[in-house]
């Protein structure tokens, strides 16, 4: 799954995994740190809540990306359930990606659903799905976006391209959403109307990452471009693949940036509508998804060889942007 744009984007979302049953086949010597790594097998009993938890954090130090698990806006008490949740979308994620796992994606997704549901019912055993069990009595977190996003890690697994612009959103539905409502969650928000302008940022950051990684997602042989569009632009997967763009494939990604940007605007609202520290980590988010594809427009749309970033000073302005901020 594409990796969510901004400074400090939540995984597909605000920013922004162990060993499994017995009869799983052992995995081959894995990188320090990796989902593989986590899931090499020979726990025989369930961890303690604090090695659960330290676990996570070594994943999250290990690979945050662009996920707030390191954001020292968050407060000190949601910081393991933030790890927990990031572990839990890690390691599913490389699940789908992850070459290791040719061949076994979808039965390991199914493993990682068995044990997230052991996790709701109070009988978690897996690291990960202690932690997890924990974050979920502590903040009374919802089962439904959990399967969201291993239903958007299933369909990574078995399809690397996208028809069309619905289908795309149905996707960043499932990829993005549910991370932002989860997060809000944490902050005891959960009602209906924050939560659908958290989606339109979660969206909106998905898609501008979606574009910003565009011609590295191609050459990995996946295409979040919808096809409908690439057909109508005269443009085809070689092209996007291509090391250097062309004229068409540099329209079409100024043509996906624009489409993009409304969805930031939609949601705009839910940054002036959250506790404390929330509100300035999603004003920093908000900023930097919106920032990313702008930085698009400004070269024209060529990914291929000006791929779109935060910079050290690009950070400051955001930082300086999140507290001048407009109501």
């Amino acid at each position: 799954m594409a990796r969510p744009a901004g400074p400090a984007a939540v995984p597909g979302c605000y920013d922004a995994p162990l060993s499994m049953r017995p009869e799983s086949r052992p995995m081959p010597p894995p990188s320090a740190g990796s989902a593989a790594a986590v899931l090499a097998p020979g726990t025989a009993s369930a961890p303690t809540p604090a090695e659960a938890e330290a676990l996570c954090e070594g994943v999250a130090t290990r690979h945050y990306e662009n996920f707030p698990v390191g954001s020292w806006l968050l407060p000190r008490a949601v910081r393991p359930a933030v790890r927990a949740v990031y572990a839990f979308a890690r390691a599913a994620d490389d699940f789908a990606d992850e070459p290791v796992f040719e061949g076994r994606r979808l039965a390991l997704l199914e493993e990682w659903e068995r044990s997230l549901h052991a996790a709701f019912d109070g009988e978690a055993r897996h690291p990960v799905f202690v932690a997890l069990a924990g974050a979920i009595r502590r903040h009374r977190l919802p089962r439904q976006p959990f399967l969201d996003l291993l239903a958007a890690f299933r369909r990574d697994a078995v399809t690397p391209r996208t028809p069309d612009w619905a289908s795309l959103l149905d996707y960043c539905r499932l990829s993005a959403d549910p991370i932002g409502r989860l997060v809000l969650h944490l902050f005891g928000v959960d009602d209906e109307a924050r939560l659908r302008l958290s989606d339109r940022i979660c969206t909106g950051l998905q898609l501008a990452n979606h574009w910003q990684d565009l011609a590295i997602d191609a050459r990995r042989g996946r295409f979040y471009a919808p096809a409908e569009l690439m057909r109508r632009s005269g443009v085809d997967e070689a092209a996007l693949a291509a090391d250097e763009g062309s004229d068409a494939g540099r329209a079409l990604v100024r043509d996906l940036a624009t489409r993009s940007l409304p969805f930031f605007d939609e949601g705009r609202a839910l940054c002036d509508q959250v506790p404390g520290r929330l509100s300035y980590e999603l004003r920093l988010t908000w900023l930097g998804g919106r920032r990313i594809l702008e930085r698009i427009g400004a070269v024209g749309g060529d990914v291929w060889r000006h791929r779109p970033r935060i910079g050290p000073a690009g950070a400051v302005h955001l930082a300086m942007g999140a507290v001048l901020w407009r109501r």
